[in-house]
């Protein structure tokens, strides 16, 4: 991987909760394109670029949604693209954390690619919208941490698609809505289950029935995002934070990890009872590895465990 010197060496991010000053190694543009300056490409082939980090980054994957001229609108291409890219990271276990972001300045997503949609016929529409409603639960419902950084608009489809993953970081300048009934539809891709989920019931009837958007910053309030950053002069201050959290998690045992976001998706979703059993049967899981016994060795010694997801 190209590396180049830090464009900066400090940026500010503002949390709800502190101040974040963080170290900046390398531009998101530089990560993911090899070089600082982004470049677009009218090939298909590009609208996603999938960038594995290696080094002390090693575990961490970027997917990068790149449609310039259609703002980074959900398409079949799209669609197809992401499947596989998740359907990989799903089998790799070197994986660690995945991050979710947009190589275009100012969008994260616009939602459905409408121009597609418009050419469609009838009977295309419902078998496409199940095929992003499926890329979307299976984005979900990936074994390892998954953080959405939203630099720009999140709109519709591209909110969904945030709402799918773990964590979402976003920048001050961002806009984040479900806008579908100023097209008399409704979200299709988890909106109406995944929001309230988040946020409560009743704000997330409010911004779907205003079609309402919010910025970056009344994200973070609300309870959509974790954290709210103030955007850069490179537009990337999310990906930047998004990167540093990743940072955090990728030393952690993977094993434990993955079981601590299996107890804690299933058990949300059923009574106080049942979700302690559901963490019950996840800690078996890692008392025999390998690496709960490293964790308890590095403890004993004073040192940084090395963990190796076995």
């Amino acid at each position: 991987m190209a590396v180049q010197a830090a464009r900066r060496a400090f940026f500010k991010a503002t949390s709800c909760s502190k101040q974040y000053v963080a170290f900046a190694k390398v531009s998101f543009a530089s990560r993911l394109n090899g070089h600082g300056a982004r470049h677009y490409s009218a090939d298909p082939n590009d609208d996603l670029r999938v960038r594995h980090l290696d080094g002390e980054d090693a575990g961490i994957v970027v997917v990068g949604i790149n449609r310039p001229k259609a703002k980074n609108s959900i398409s079949k291409n799209l669609v197809k693209m992401m499947s596989e890219a998740v359907e990989d990271i799903k089998k790799d276990n070197r994986v660690r954390s995945v991050i979710i972001c947009s190589l275009v300045p100012g969008i994260f997503c616009a939602g459905a690619d409408l121009k597609e949609r418009s050419k469609m016929h009838q009977s295309e529409v419902g078998p496409f919208v199940s095929k992003a409603r499926a890329l979307i639960t299976e984005l979900g419902n990936l074994p390892v941490p998954t953080i959405a950084a939203i630099d720009g608009a999140a709109l519709g489809g591209g909110l969904e698609m945030a709402l799918a993953c773990d964590i979402r970081i976003t920048s001050s300048t961002a806009k984040m809505g479900l806008v579908e009934t100023k097209l008399g539809i409704i979200p299709g891709a988890g909106g109406t289950q995944r929001l309230p989920r988040v946020i409560g019931v009743s704000l997330a009837k409010e911004l779907i029935f205003a079609a309402r958007v919010v910025d970056g910053t009344e994200a973070c309030r609300l309870g959509l995002a974790s954290h709210s950053v103030e955007q850069n002069k490179s537009g990337d201050a999310a990906y930047l934070r998004a990167l540093e959290l990743a940072r955090e998690i990728n030393p952690q045992g993977p094993i434990a990890i993955r079981m601590a976001k299996l107890a804690i998706n299933q058990g949300t979703e059923v009574d106080l009872s049942t979700g302690l059993a559901i963490e019950e049967a996840c800690y078996a899981q890692v008392i025999p590895t390998k690496d709960r016994l490293e964790g308890l060795s590095a403890f004993k010694e004073k040192r940084r465990p090395y963990f190796k997801g076995e």
